[in-house]
């Protein structure tokens, strides 16, 4: 099966979703598992609530956003700044090539991906119609206490469930998305993957710039 033509389809959305997710505090004693414990849904009812409003939005605003595309950017880029963990992001995409890398590049070369996604992917948000659900199926913890998976699948009328899995960290006192995979496909993997040749030959802060300007192109295809 091809899946990559459904990350690019269902990405955006995924993301979308991701981003909306506000902060929640967490509790910061860790020998506390009682506090832990009492929290261990909110993640996955933060996916569940948050994927629910931004497709609420979108068909609501829908006659707008396609009139006014600048609009539909300014709401993807808010639901982006609030929750995606983009320097962790952008860590985890640039590989072996972060080992020593300043903060300040990973910083700029994470922005520029990201600003990069929304102008490339976001107007494919309106490809998706009003009858597409959120269902969550699962919330376990990830290797070595690296934080959650959190599983769900968009329901479809008349098509298969996508399965969308969030991965997500604390940080700050905050849960926050750092990865997003559909059907099995990485966010963190596909780009590490595309940009890796880049990387070999430029510096980040050259890529950083070719994406920024247009000159290269983050592409799910």
């Amino acid at each position: 099966m091809n899946r990559m033509p459904l990350l690019t389809r269902a990405l955006p959305l995924a993301l979308a979703t991701a981003f909306a997710l506000p902060g929640i505090a967490f509790a910061q004693q860790a020998a506390a598992p009682a506090a832990a414990t009492a929290q261990a849904g909110a993640p996955s009812q933060l996916v569940l609530s948050n994927s629910e409003r931004v497709l609420k939005t979108l068909e609501s605003r829908r006659a707008e956003f396609t009139r006014d595309r600048a609009a539909l950017q300014r709401f993807i880029t808010g639901e982006f700044d609030q929750m995606f963990d983009r320097d962790y992001a952008a860590r985890q995409v640039l590989g072996r090539h972060a080992r020593g890398a300043s903060d300040a590049d990973v910083k700029l070369f994470g922005d520029a991906l990201a600003d990069n996604l929304m102008r490339r992917y976001g107007s494919s948000l309106l490809d998706f119609n009003a009858q597409l659900r959120v269902r969550i199926k699962s919330e376990t913890p990830l290797p070595r206490g690296l934080g959650v998976r959190v599983s769900s699948e968009l329901l479809r009328s008349g098509g298969e469930p996508i399965p969308v899995d969030y991965l997500m960290r604390q940080s700050g006192g905050t849960w926050k998305v750092f990865d997003v995979m559909v059907e099995g496909v990485s966010f963190v993997r596909t780009f590490r993957d595309q940009f890796d040749p880049q990387l070999q030959r430029k510096s980040i802060p050259e890529v950083a710039r070719e994406l920024r300007s247009g000159q290269i192109q983050a592409t799910a295809e």
